[in-house]
């Protein structure tokens, strides 16, 4: 079966954003992680819960960070990814870092995932985290995966962008230096985009350019989950989100970017979805 279309432009986008994301100093800094002492941010550790001895399967994990300080912290863990160039990437810094027992990697489509990974039933967390579901067209399906992996009594983890927030974009242009309006909350249609500025390095441009991505209202989101059979049992809305979305949004020393005077939207939430037991 030949891939979609919208599959193969983002691939192609995130296949070649992996060499520039290895080298940036700021958004990817792995200087922590190279030194043993790398962190979840508060958002996502906080629905994730203690890790140390839990199994933990990472959708969407790029090149492997985060996979890999859950790793440090006593998980262990399997990342996914679609990216050739990434998951080449993690399994060489899981080398690096000796933890190649502890953290390994899997190149593969996440709806395709229990194809790649024949593990059903047998992780205690699914981790999903920060700007992940925009690049997938099917909540309903994506939520079945996640469902397929966990084990009875186990939860996804998951912290994102609010899709209220997405409805935004700097580039179109608002008022006292706001984002403008973007795309209708409700449209539920692709995004068809063509952004030659990669947001972990603005200096760098890629060729790769044009890429396809969702915006999932909330409800979808949570009826898909609910649906295939978890059950919600935390949700929460943020007024901060872990890297600057806007050109507005103020930095903070806790978990990331604000407002700059009132906290006018939701910048992003997190939930815990479990597997009854």
């Amino acid at each position: 079966m030949s891939e979609p279309e919208w599959r193969r432009l983002n691939r192609a986008s995130w296949d070649e954003r992996v060499s520039i994301h290895l080298h940036t100093v700021h958004h990817y800094d792995q200087s922590a992680l190279r030194a043993g002492i790398g962190q979840i941010d508060p958002i996502a550790l906080a629905v994730l819960g203690p890790v140390s001895g839990q199994k933990i399967l990472h959708l969407q994990c790029h090149f492997g960070m985060d996979s890999l300080v859950l790793a440090q912290h006593g998980a262990t863990v399997v990342g996914i990814d679609f990216s050739a160039p990434a998951i080449a990437a993690a399994r060489g810094l899981a080398m690096d870092l000796g933890l190649s027992d502890r953290a390994r990697f899997i190149e593969a489509d996440v709806y395709e995932t229990p194809s790649a990974l024949l593990e059903p039933a047998s992780f205690d967390r699914v981790f999903v985290s920060w700007g992940a579901l925009c690049w997938l067209p099917d909540m309903r399906a994506w939520a079945r995966v996640v469902a397929h992996f966990l084990k009875p009594g186990g939860w996804l983890a998951l912290a994102e962008a609010h899709p209220a927030a997405y409805v935004f974009d700097d580039a179109a242009g608002g008022i006292d230096h706001m984002p403008g309006w973007y795309a209708p909350y409700l449209a539920r249609a692709p995004l068809l985009i063509d952004q030659p500025i990669d947001y972990a390095d603005p200096d760098a441009r890629l060729n790769n350019s044009r890429t396809t991505e969702w915006l999932h209202p909330l409800a979808d989101v949570v009826t898909g989950l609910l649906e295939a059979g978890l059950r919600l049992e935390m949700l929460q809305e943020h007024d901060s989100v872990v890297w600057q979305m806007f050109g507005c949004l103020v930095g903070d020393d806790r978990t990331g970017y604000r407002w700059p005077d009132k906290p006018w939207l939701p910048l992003a939430y997190s939930l815990r979805a479990s597997k009854p037991a």
